[in-house]
Parts: structure tokens; sequence; C-alpha cells
């Protein structure tokens, strides 16, 4: 996995939906460790609000990270706005047996690899939170922690953003 070939994608994190989650203040403070990280590498954060008049807008701890909040129905993200040239899409968010899953699952069928942030996601039972990881796993997806994805992104002590990712992790 590398930062030149990544798009981080935050799935339906929203004000009235973490709540609900178990260990939903996890996945947060997760993806928000992973949206600085990309914003310090230039990789593209993207976002999902799941019907937002009705569940509120993203989360505020994550609200200032991403280029493009994209408004859905579905239960899946639209893999049209996802920009030319990346195939790496390191995903987080809620629920995991819901929107994740199935945005896993349809992002699966394209020339992309697929990354699901354990620490990352969550939903409103642990129980369908590991189902969903397990199924993903079997179709093809990439399970990993937010602290891989950082290592990964940076590789190298020397990396000029190395120190500044670091910093994330304390």
């Amino acid at each position: 996995m590398t930062a030149d070939d990544a798009v981080l994608l935050l799935i339906d994190f929203q004000q009235r939906l973490v709540p609900a989650m178990h260990d939903g203040d996890t996945a947060v403070t997760r993806a928000a460790r992973l949206a600085e990280a990309a914003t310090l590498l230039e990789v593209p954060v993207l976002a999902t609000e799941q019907v937002p008049d009705k569940l509120g807008p993203t989360v505020e701890q994550l609200a200032g990270f991403p280029h493009l909040v994209t408004p859905k129905t579905r239960f899946t993200a639209d893999a049209g706005v996802l920009p030319p040239g990346r195939r790496e899409i390191v995903v987080a968010g809620v629920e995991a047996h819901v929107c994740v899953l199935q945005t896993v699952l349809e992002l699966l069928g394209g020339d992309r690899r697929v990354l699901v942030v354990a620490d990352a996601v969550a939903s409103r039972s642990d129980d369908d939170k590991d189902v969903a990881l397990a199924r993903a796993r079997a179709a093809g997806a990439e399970v990993v922690t937010s602290e891989m994805v950082l290592f990964e992104w940076v590789r190298d002590a020397t990396h000029p953003q190395f120190r500044a990712v670091q910093k994330l992790l304390k």
C-alpha cells in the first residue's frame, strides 16, 4: 500500500448514527488519525453521508477532512467519485455490516485493492462487525489496522512526514 496510490473513504460517520455504534468513539478517533495522516501525505479523503437530512452531517471530529462529501440513499458508496489513477481504497466507517460491507463488495468488482480498517469501523454490535470483516476478507478485501496503514503510507523513518505521522499515534 502506498500513499501515492491510495484514497481514504470515510463511510457514514454521521452525528445521529455514530452514538448508536458499539465503540463508535474509537472508530471515529482512528478514522480521524487516518484522515489527518492522509492530509499530511496528500492522500485524497472522501466521505459519504447516508440520508443526511435524517442522520445528520459527518461528525465534527471528521468534518474538516473530506475533499468531497457525497450524500446517498443506497447502502453503497458511488465508486464514480473515486479519483482516477488511485486504485487502493482504504475504507473506514459505519455500519460495518451494512454500508461499509456493501461498499467494499462493490469496490472489489473493479480493478482495485480494497483495505478495510478494522479499528476504524463499527456496528451496533460486535458480532455484526466481526462477521462483516470476515465476509469482506473472504471476498478479497484486506483487513488492516489504522497503524498498519500509517506506517505503510510513510514506509521509511526518513520520510519527510514520518515524525508528523508518528505523533498521531500518541
